[in-house]
């Protein structure tokens, strides 16, 4: 997608940090804005920073609520699935609850917005794009965020297999793969999680300088608005990754060359190797290795 005059964007978690930077964005390319965020005090904020968007409070983990927000918002052609919440701990110390509140609103809230305007894309022939926030997270693991690492993994395959599935129906999907930003998850995500699911053995990330490697990893996070750049860049390049930062580079090296390493040095049997060509013919990868490294916005 190229000409985003006349579109209309569809944002969730969209009333502050990235979800805003890509309003704006979108905002100045020509195209119109609805942003779906839970928090009104934070959609009273957008408005001043967007004041001709339109503003939807739901809850992403509400289904019935997504439906009357696509329906509010009328014809959309892109969507950002971007809202989001974080825990941080050792996975082993995590509960019930923390995996209900993370992957609720990391993984179910995705779904919940797939299922809400994916058949609305298709039935209205005109093309599109999708974006679905995922993290780095979600392209290694980490062993101190073992829940959001296990959503965000979830959500990058979900938009692989969307980007197959909706090429046929002009449609495409991007994978946003964002590192440190310097974002509103970490105080978003106390304010919006449910009393009810806040017994514990998880974490929340501190701000301040009392957590020294919190403080180290964010003291050169990247901006909001430089994401926001570089996803509408991904999105006029139809790219299936838009991932934010050069520096992953040896860490992703690193788990490629552990799953090569991984592979079974044996003869194939013939009959497997002609399954194989079907079972394993994924080209959205070779098309996406095709293109030319993303220049710097």
């Amino acid at each position: 997608m190229d000409d985003f005059r006349g579109k209309t964007a569809f944002i969730t978690g969209g009333a502050a940090g990235i979800g805003l930077a890509m309003a704006q964005e979108f905002t100045r390319a020509g195209a119109k804005v609805v942003i779906a965020d839970i928090r009104q005090d934070t959609l009273d904020k957008a408005k001043v920073a967007l004041p001709n968007a339109r503003f939807i409070r739901l809850d992403v983990t509400d289904r019935k609520a997504l439906a009357r927000g696509a329906e509010e918002a009328g014809k959309v052609h892109i969507v950002c699935a971007n809202a989001g919440v974080f825990l941080g701990g050792p996975t082993q110390d995590a509960t019930y609850d923390d995996w209900d509140f993370v992957l609720g609103v990391n993984l179910r809230g995705v779904v919940n917005t797939m299922e809400t305007f994916v058949p609305r894309l298709i039935a209205q022939g005109e093309g599109g794009h999708i974006v679905l926030t995922s993290s780095i997270n979600g392209l290694f693991a980490s062993g101190g965020a073992g829940v959001y690492t296990a959503s965000k993994f979830a959500v990058t395959g979900l938009g692989e297999c969307l980007r197959m599935n909706l090429a046929p129906h002009n449609i495409g999907v991007s994978i946003l793969c964002p590192s440190a930003v310097a974002s509103d998850l970490f105080n978003s995500t106390p304010a919006v999680r449910p009393k009810e699911l806040s017994h514990t053995g998880a974490h929340l990330v501190a701000t301040d300088d009392s957590d020294p490697v919190s403080k180290e990893i964010f003291a050169g996070a990247m901006s909001v608005e430089e994401v926001g750049r570089k996803v509408m860049a991904g999105i006029r390049r139809n790219d299936l990754y838009i991932i934010t930062h050069g520096e992953i580079r040896a860490t992703l090296e690193a788990r490629m060359k552990a799953l090569l390493a991984a592979i079974p040095d044996e003869p194939i049997p013939a009959i497997r190797e002609k399954s194989a060509r079907v079972l394993y013919d994924v080209p959205v990868y070779a098309e996406q290795s095709a293109k030319p490294a993303p220049k710097a916005v």
